[in-house]
Parts: C-alpha cells; structure tokens; sequence
C-alpha cells in the first residue's frame, strides 16, 4: 500500500475525484471551507492486485470510497475459495461498521485482476459528536447523514424488491423519517438514529444472504 495525502495532487485532479461523491459535491456547494477540511482529513491509497484493504474483526473509525479497481469480498479472515461480492468504483465501504462502533465484517481484497485499486480514505470519528461544531459544522454532519440514510435506505430497497416475502422485508420502512424543523440539532439526532438502526439491519441481510460488504 502506498498513502499520500490530496496535497501532493493537482487540485483540478482531486476535485474531479470527490465531485463524483454526493456528499463531496454538496459540502463543496454549501461550504467551501468545510470542504477544504474535509480534504485535510483524506488520503488516497494505492493497493497492487492481491493486496488486503480492509480485514475482518478491524475496528477504526475510516469511510471508504472506491475511485478506481475493484475489491473483492471475502466473509472471513482467510482470503479462501470464490469472493462472496465485489465493490466497484464509486461505491462507499466501511460506512457500516463505523456507523454502529462494529468491528469490520469482512476482508476486502484488491482484485488480482486488476493493475492497481485507488482509494479515498476519510477519517469521520468526528461526525460521531453529534453536538460539537468544531471543525465539522452542523450543516456538514446533516448532509453526511442525510445522504447516508437515503443511501442505506436505496440498498434495503433493492433487498427488498429481490426478496419480498422475506421477514426483513418491510422492517427498513418501519424506521420512521423525521418529520420536524428542518436544519436542526434535532434533524442530526434522528438523522443519527435512523442511520444506525438501517446499517444493524442492513448487516443482518447481509449475514442472511452471505453478502457482507462492510
């Protein structure tokens, strides 16, 4: 693995990177300076095929976006036998386990098919302080989290479309959205809530059906 922080890239070049993320973009549209301390918690990671990404059982506090290559899963510690699932670019992996203070569920491997995966790796420990406003602003961590539920709530659906007489079928829509004052620490607390109660269920589907992701 070979780490360098966004610094020591033309800055057209990481733009171009985090403007495909939505959550990237809205920050950048709504607070320029919130967007530049956000760059100064990342990094980009470079991995040769066959390397490890992520191991299961892990514990940190690190998001993760694919830009380049591809990442196979492995649901044990042991890279053995076929992948279970891949993760392609633009795809977000470990928003799980860190949403819910989980240990990691499985073991990410770089294709060996691949020449090379790149990753942008976030340090989000501070989006945990749901009251502190420094140096991540309440408007950031609702667009973090607004975008992560919406997120999570798309995969639940498609889950759900694929196996509509299961009993986790409906569970994720009786998770109730908020419904009061609008960019408001009371937003960010719901926002909060509802995100780890759809990552506990979207861990259960994945240990169902064997596709743990995160």
């Amino acid at each position: 693995m070979e780490i360098k922080p966004l610094n020591k890239f033309p800055r057209d070049t990481v733009e171009r990177w985090l403007l495909t993320i939505p959550f990237y973009k809205t920050v950048k549209q709504q607070d320029n300076w919130q967007f530049e301390i956000l760059l100064d918690q990342a990094h980009i990671a470079y991995y040769e095929p066959g390397e490890q990404v992520l191991q299961r059982g892990e514990r940190d506090q690190w998001l993760y976006f694919l830009l380049r290559g591809q990442l196979d899963v492995y649901p044990n510690e042991q890279v053995e036998g076929p992948s279970i699932n891949q993760i392609t670019p633009g795809e977000v992996f470990g928003d799980l386990a860190m949403l819910i203070g989980h240990e990691r569920t499985a073991t990410l491997i770089a294709s060996p098919g691949c020449r090379q995966v790149v990753v942008l790796a976030s340090d989000f420990g501070e989006f945990a302080d749901l009251e502190s406003n420094r140096p991540i602003t309440l408007a950031t961590k609702l667009a973090y989290y607004r975008n992560t539920v919406h997120s999570l709530r798309w995969k639940l659906e498609v889950y759900r479309a694929q196996n509509p007489q299961h009993s986790f079928a409906n569970r994720h829509r009786q998770i109730k959205l908020y419904t009061g004052p609008k960019d408001t620490r009371d937003e960010l607390a719901a926002l909060h809530a509802q995100a780890q109660s759809l990552a506990r269920l979207l861990l259960e589907w994945n240990g169902e059906f064997g596709a743990a992701r995160r």
